[in-house]
C-alpha cells in the first residue's frame, strides 16, 4: 500500500462502501454548502467525490484549500443520497466522507488558466505552462493512447522476427533533404556533430551488417518549419529495414501493422484494405496531390487537348485541369469559390453549369464553339445538374492549384467522410526533378533505387527515371515514407553524379554507406511510418502538437523551458564557438 493512497480515484465502487481509504490526487472542485463542503479529488484516472461532515473540524478547511493542489484523503465510502448521483463519472454512485484530509502540495500562485475546461485557451499560454495543461485529461488520454500504440507496434514488430537496434543521435552531417540540428565538439576544434535527420544511413549499414530485420522507435530531428502535421525540431517514427527485401516484402509486413493499429485503436472505418495502389503520376493527375485525401469523392481530369480547339485565351497553350461536380450551386457559392481561389494565387476560376436541356451556362461558354460542345459532355461524362471548375496554368501550378480547389470543394460541400480512414500506396516516385536552379537533383530520398538500375541511369532521361520508393497516405495526410535502397556502389556513384555529386563528395558525405558498400551488400528495403502522424489521426487531434508531451511551438520555440536560450562566453569557449550574430 502506498504511503499516500490505497485506491485510485476511479477504483472506489458500490463494493467499498463501509470500507476505510485513502485517496491522492488534485483538487479539481469545491462546493460549499455552509457547513457541509463537497470537494472533487482528480488523479490521471478519474475523479472522486469526497465530503465533510457538518460538525467536522475539516470543514472550514477543506473550503479554503486553493483549487489544484495535490492532497491526500483518508474517510470511509458511503451511497451518495440519490439526488447527488453523478452517472458521468465513474464512482458518481459514492464519495468519501472525509476523516483526514492532508494538502501535500499547496497552489501558492494564480492559475494562468482553467484546468480542464472546453474554453478556448491561447496556445502560448498553454506551451508556456503545459505541466498545468497535461492535467487536461484530453491530453492525458492521449499520451495514454501514445503510450498503447508504441507498444502495439513493438509487439507486432517483433512478432514478425524483426530485432529492436537503437542507432546515434550523435552522428555527422549528410544533405538529406532538410537543415542539420549541429553539435560542436569540444575534443575536436571546429568540428560539429548533426542530430541525425532519420536513421538513413545507419539503418543500412545494419543491413550491410548482416542484421536480417531491424527497427526501432527511432527519434528524428529536422530543423523545418511547423505545419499542423509536422513538428519542428524533433518526431518519431516506426523505423524498419529488411535485408534481401523488395518492394513488395515492404508492403506485406507494413500494411498490416498498419491496419491493425488503426483497427484497434480508433472506432472509425478503414474503407479499403489491402491499401490501393496509386502512381504517383496518377495522384498527381487525379488529385492534384501525392498525398491525396481518397474520402474526397471528386478527381481532376485533363483538359488540355480539348482546349487547344477553343479561342479562350487563358486557356491558350496553358495546361487546363477541370473538375466536375454533380448539384446545385448558388452565385454566392460561386463568388465565395473565386474570392479563395484568387486567395491562393489564380488569376480566376471559369466554370459551366449544365442545364436540363444539356446546354451550358456560364462565364466562358461562349468562348466554346457549339459543335465542341458535345464533345466536352462526352469527355468530362457531364449530366445534367452538374458543374465543372476549371484551372489553367503551366503544369506543375494547375496541377497544385487543381489540388487544392478539390480539396476546397471537398470540405465546401460536406462530402468528406470523417468517420472514416481511407489509406493508400503512392508509388513510382520520380527518381530526378529540376531544382530552382534548373539543375537536376533528387525528387525524394537519394538513397533509393532507380527502377532499371545503373542502365536507366546511363541511357534514360533522368527526368524519366522512376524509384522503387512508396508512400503511405491517410486522409490526406503522409504518413509514411520508404524505398528500395540503392546498395550498389557503381549506382550509387552514378546517381549521385547525376544529381551533381563527384565521387569524391559522395566519400565525404556518405563514406561509411561508399566503404560499406564495397564488401558485399545485400538487397535491402525499408520504410518509416511517422508515429505522431498516426497519432494526430487516431486521436482527431487538429495539430500534431496535441499528442506529443512537450511540444516546441511553431517557431520551433520550447516556452516552458525557455528554449532556444543564450549561453555563457565560457560555454561557447569550451567547444571553440563564437558568434556572429547580427
Amino acid at each position: 500500500m502506498s504511503t499516500y493512497k490505497t485506491h485510485r480515484c476511479d477504483e472506489i465502487s458500490l463494493e467499498d462502501v463501509g470500507k476505510k481509504v485513502q485517496i491522492a490526487g488534485f483538487v479539481q472542485t469545491i462546493r460549499d454548502f455552509g457547513g457541509l463542503v463537497f470537494l472533487d479529488i482528480r488523479d490521471m484516472y478519474g475523479i472522486t467525490q469526497v465530503v465533510t461532515s457538518s460538525d467536522s473540524a475539516d470543514v472550514d478547511f477543506a473550503s479554503h484549500i486553493p483549487i489544484e493542489s495535490a492532497v491526500t484523503v483518508t474517510g470511509t465510502v458511503k451511497k451518495r443520497d440519490e439526488e447527488t448521483i453523478n452517472l458521468k463519472i465513474k464512482t458518481g454512485l459514492v464519495e468519501i466522507k472525509i476523516e483526514e484530509i492532508k494538502v501535500l502540495g499547496k497552489r501558492t500562485a494564480n492559475l494562468p488558466f482553467e484546468v480542464n475546461t472546453k474554453q478556448e485557451i491561447r496556445e502560448d499560454l498553454r506551451l508556456q505552462y503545459r505541466y498545468l495543461d497535461l492535467r487536461n485529461e484530453r491530453l492525458q488520454n492521449n499520451l495514454k493512447l501514445r503510450a498503447e500504440v508504441l507498444q502495439f507496434l513493438r509487439t507486432q514488430m517483433i512478432e514478425q522476427g524483426f530485432l529492436e537496434v537503437q542507432t546515434p543521435i550523435l552522428t555527422s552531417s549528410s544533405p538529406e533533404g532538410a537543415r542539420d540540428y549541429l553539435v560542436p565538439s569540444r575534443l575536436h576544434p571546429g568540428k560539429f556533430y548533426a542530430l541525425p535527420q532519420a536513421p538513413q544511413q545507419f539503418k543500412q549499414l545494419l543491413m550491410v551488417s548482416g542484421i536480417d530485420k531491424y527497427f526501432q522507435i527511432a527519434p528524428c530531428f529536422r530543423d523545418e518549419d511547423a505545419r499542423a502535421d509536422r513538428a519542428p525540431g524533433e518526431f518519431y517514427q516506426l523505423d524498419m529495414e529488411m535485408s534481401f527485401a523488395t518492394q513488395e516484402d515492404v508492403f506485406q509486413v507494413i500494411e498490416p501493422v498498419m491496419y491493425n493499429t488503426f483497427k484497434k485503436f480508433s472506432n472509425k472505418k478503414i474503407a479499403n484494405y489491402p491499401f490501393p495502389r496509386i502512381t504517383y503520376k496518377d495522384a498527381m493527375l487525379k488529385y492534384g496531390s501525392d498525398k491525396p485525401d481518397l474520402r474526397n469523392p471528386l478527381f481532376i481530369i485533363d483538359l488540355s487537348d480539348f482546349f487547344v480547339k477553343c479561342t479562350f485565351k487563358p486557356f491558350i497553350g496553358r495546361t487546363v485541369r477541370a473538375i466536375k461536380v454533380h448539384g446545385h450551386m448558388s452565385k454566392g457559392f460561386h463568388e465565395k469559390l473565386l474570392e479563395y481561389a484568387l486567395s491562393i494565387g489564380m488569376g480566376g476560376l471559369g466554370y459551366l453549369e449544365v442545364q436540363e436541356d444539356l446546354s451550358f451556362k456560364g462565364p466562358i461558354d461562349k468562348f466554346i464553339p457549339e459543335e465542341l460542345k458535345q464533345e466536352l459532355l462526352k469527355i468530362a461524362e457531364l449530366e445534367k445538374d452538374d458543374t465543372i471548375f476549371f484551372i489553367a496554368d503551366n503544369e506543375k501550378r494547375a496541377t497544385s492549384l487543381a489540388g487544392q480547389i478539390r480539396t476546397e470543394l471537398g470540405k465546401r460541400l460536406n462530402l468528406i467522410d470523417e468517420d472514416v480512414f481511407q489509406f493508400c500506396w503512392i508509388i513510382d516516385f520520380p527518381m530526378f526533378e529540376v531544382d530552382e536552379e534548373n539543375k537536376v537533383a533528387f525528387s525524394h530520398n537519394p538513397f533509393s533505387m532507380p527502377q532499371g538500375g545503373l542502365d536507366a541511369l546511363e541511357n534514360q532521361n533522368p527526368l524519366d527515371i522512376l524509384a522503387y520508393q512508396y508512400d503511405i497516405v491517410c486522409n490526406g495526410i503522409e504518413l509514411s515514407s520508404g524505398a528500395v535502397r540503392n546498395h550498389d556502389i557503381n549506382v550509387m556513384l552514378k546517381a549521385f553524379e547525376m544529381a551533381g555529386y563527384t565521387e569524391d563528395e559522395v566519400k565525404t558525405k556518405f563514406g561509411a554507406l561508399y566503404t560499406a558498400f564495397q564488401f558485399g551488400a545485400p538487397p535491402h528495403a525499408g520504410i518509416a511510418p511517422g508515429i505522431d502522424r498516426m497519432l494526430m489521426l487516431l486521436s482527431d487531434s487538429e495539430t500534431i502538437r496535441e499528442v506529443i508531451a512537450f511540444p516546441l511551438n511553431s517557431k520551433a520555440e520550447d516556452l516552458m523551458m525557455g528554449a532556444p536560450c543564450a549561453v555563457s562566453r565560457r560555454q561557447l569557449r569550451e567547444v571553440h564557438v563564437e558568434l556572429d550574430v547580427k
